[in-house]
């Protein structure tokens, strides 16, 4: 399965098939392999890949309190089914959408 974001190459090329010039997408094995290094280089115990950085940025705009139908157009989910699956973090005690006024006052 391949990534459902698309990220465009730093510079432009020319497309061999039309012979336009224009930024295309970055190889996802390139991707990957980037994030693997990063994670190496980084010392990090878990694993991480592409999906779970996808994967922590649905649940962090969930936790943020923004609402489904803007997480599914983000993540280019057909259904909304499909990103209910992160809603599994609202379930937790203690996360959630936080009121600014329940805010300690200094």
């Amino acid at each position: 399965m391949g990534l459902a974001v698309c990220f465009p190459c730093c510079r432009p090329s020319r497309d061999p098939r039309s012979g336009r010039v224009q930024r295309h997408h970055a190889n996802e094995q390139g991707l990957q392999r980037a994030v693997k290094d990063a994670v190496r280089l980084a010392g990090l115990a878990k694993p991480a890949s592409c999906h779970s950085l996808r994967h922590s940025f649905a649940t962090h705009l969930l936790e943020a309190g923004y609402d489904i139908r803007t997480v599914q157009d983000l993540l280019g989910h057909k259904d909304v089914s499909t990103t209910q699956i992160y809603t599994h973090v609202m379930a937790k005690p203690g996360l959630g959408v936080r009121s600014p006024l329940d805010e300690p006052r200094a």
